[in-house]
């Protein structure tokens, strides 16, 4: 039986997705070190991101397969048919995890062999420290215990929201790309606060604490965020000053221009 303290998990492609995954899982200890595997084509790189932490580098996919129960692929989508063809076969007795976009439950279902245990995921970086999310396919054709399993180790790195496979691209884009849009933000909100004479390394820990508090006030009490903000708006006050200046400036319409053409690439 498949549990957190013997489930070996192996990361077909090692870039930063897969390593941000592997670092949340270490850092909450979800799973120990040596209980994860990788592979990549550039095996020196592969071993100088693997080593130093205790996880294993395999020199294929097929090695990888051998030793592991739990299967994250994580290459580019174009190179997924391509690179599980070899080991289709081996794969059929254990959970596949893709975390590449665009690569929903059907495309899986013409790659893999018949029968083969597969989820279509999209993570997002914060991962990495715990505090990411993890936008799942709802339709998946995993086991009860091989959901369980999955959700009780990611779970504790990141918040897994299953949604209809319509919604898995949308889901994707606001918790994949949202942290570049966050971050412009942060960059956005100390650059103002250094022209006013705020140390720049004060400005970003101001800045960065406040997105992470605001953001979970918001799951905490799950008030709309507009009511957040006219908490905050004073009559006459600083704040809906700045609010005014925003809106004036198209901010909330530049956000949702980006979605927009994200989603219609």
């Amino acid at each position: 039986m498949l549990d957190t303290k013997n489930v070996k998990i192996g990361f077909i492609g090692f870039g930063n997705m897969a390593q941000a995954m592997a670092a949340g899982l270490l850092l909450r200890q979800a799973v120990e070190p040596g209980q994860l595997y990788a592979c990549a084509k550039n095996w020196e790189k592969l071993r100088g991101n693997t080593e130093p932490r205790g996880i294993h580098p395999c020199r294929d996919a097929a090695e990888l397969v051998a030793a592991c129960d739990l299967v994250v692929v994580a290459v580019k989508p174009y190179l997924v048919a391509e690179v599980l063809a070899p080991v289709k076969e081996q794969l059929a007795g254990k959970i596949l995890v893709s975390v590449a976009a665009g690569k929903p439950f059907d495309a899986y279902e013409e790659i893999l062999a018949p029968g083969t245990h597969h989820l279509s995921t999209v993570p997002n970086t914060p991962i990495s420290v715990g505090e990411g999310i993890i936008a799942c396919e709802r339709r998946h054709s995993l086991t009860d215990d091989e959901w369980a399993l999955f959700s009780e180790i990611f779970g504790k790195t990141a918040l897994i929201v299953p949604v209809e496979t319509a919604q898995l691209s949308i889901a994707g884009t606001l918790a994949g790309c949202g942290p570049a849009f966050a971050a412009i933000f942060i960059e956005a909100l100390a650059d103002g606060a250094v022209k006013q004479g705020l140390p720049r390394a004060l400005a970003y820990q101001l800045a960065s604490q406040m997105v992470v508090g605001t953001g979970k006030l918001q799951l905490a009490t799950g008030a709309h965020p507009g009511a957040m903000k006219d908490a905050v708006c004073s009559p006459g006050g600083t704040t809906i000053v700045g609010v005014a200046a925003l809106e004036r400036r198209g901010f909330r319409g530049a956000v949702i221009d980006a979605i927009d053409e994200i989603e219609h690439k």
